[in-house]
């Protein structure tokens, strides 16, 4: 009986070999891709050496999946950091937007001047977001005042869930080409993002809307009105996106005034492309269309824009 154990026992040790270890090469490879923080990079070496060492595939797993599980840690914590900083952001702080200007000049036969600016500005928190906008065009020839059209809006948003939000606006227009000193305009409503991707969003939102305009000739009008708004961007590629952006209002009037004054439907769209000419500046191309079916005696209905500017992102 003892001869028989003691033949046993090698037979056991051949039966059950010690786990062979990842070569010190391969685990050096797979360590400095880790240190490199490029998430492709090891998942390729990680494949690499799973296909090299197929004996050696169960350390190969583990490592993987504690490399993972630390990176979903990392992700967890950066982004409530991120959370925790726009929790404590200031009241100016967070905003991002971009500007253009323009201006002309020219003496001689004829003596005129042209200013053309905006301003787009827009900051996002947990729920809300805030978009401000403000525009001018002005335009003097021959001592004669030929364009004056401002414009200044502000849009806070509250996003209910994934697509569904609230929104407010209050604008201001000044426009005395068609009519009027002073147009301003008041709404709310709700507004759902359509698409919302890294290349692409579509938003479209509705709601009713108070609109008093102050019209050059003194006089002055007061509407329940109904808004409706569309928000269309695309990122054709990494330098050319495409834009359109439009908001129409149609004034009802309320009863009676609706008979005796008549509506007034506004529009105005916005169709822009833009090409990237280095990481801040955007060279863009736009055409824009103003249209109200009842302007002022002297005023035509429709007013387009075809414009070329530079942007400047920040």
């Amino acid at each position: 009986m003892r001869k028989l154990a003691i033949l046993a026992t090698p037979l056991a040790l051949i039966a059950a070999p010690a786990a062979a270890e990842l070569p010190t090469a391969a685990r050096a490879m797979i360590d400095a891709a880790i240190a490199s923080g490029d998430a492709e990079q090891v998942e390729a070496v990680i494949a690499t050496a799973r296909t090299a060492f197929p004996d050696d595939s169960a350390e190969i797993d583990a490592i993987w999946t504690a490399y993972q599980a630390e990176q979903r840690e990392l992700a967890a914590a950066e982004a409530a950091a991120e959370v925790e900083q726009i929790r404590q952001a200031g009241l100016f702080d967070n905003w991002s937007g971009e500007g253009q200007i323009g201006a002309f000049q020219s003496s001689g036969n004829t003596d005129e001047i042209g200013l053309s600016a905006a301003l787009d500005l827009q900051r996002e928190g947990i729920d809300w977001e805030h978009r401000l906008k403000f525009t001018a065009d002005y335009r003097r020839q021959d001592g004669t005042t030929s364009r004056e059209q401002f414009l200044a809006r502000y849009e806070p948003r509250y996003q209910i869930n994934d697509g569904l939000f609230a929104f407010g606006l209050a604008q201001y227009e000044r426009d005395r080409r068609q009519g009027f000193s002073g147009r301003y305009s008041l709404s709310g409503g709700l507004g759902y993002k359509v698409i919302d991707t890294d290349t692409m969003e579509l938003s479209v939102k509705a709601g009713p809307a108070y609109r008093v305009t102050q019209f050059i000739d003194g006089t002055e009008t007061s509407r329940v009105a109904g808004l409706v708004g569309l928000d269309f961007d695309w990122q054709i590629s990494d330098s050319i996106k495409f834009t359109q952006d439009a908001n129409g209002t149609a004034e009802t009037g309320g009863e009676a005034l609706l008979i005796v004054d008549g509506a007034n439907t506004s529009l105005t769209a916005t169709t822009g492309l833009e090409v990237g000419v280095s990481d801040a500046l955007r060279a863009r191309l736009s055409w824009a269309v103003e249209y109200d079916s009842n302007p002022p005696a002297g005023a035509v209905s429709t007013d387009t824009l075809t414009r070329f500017t530079l942007v400047y992102g920040f």
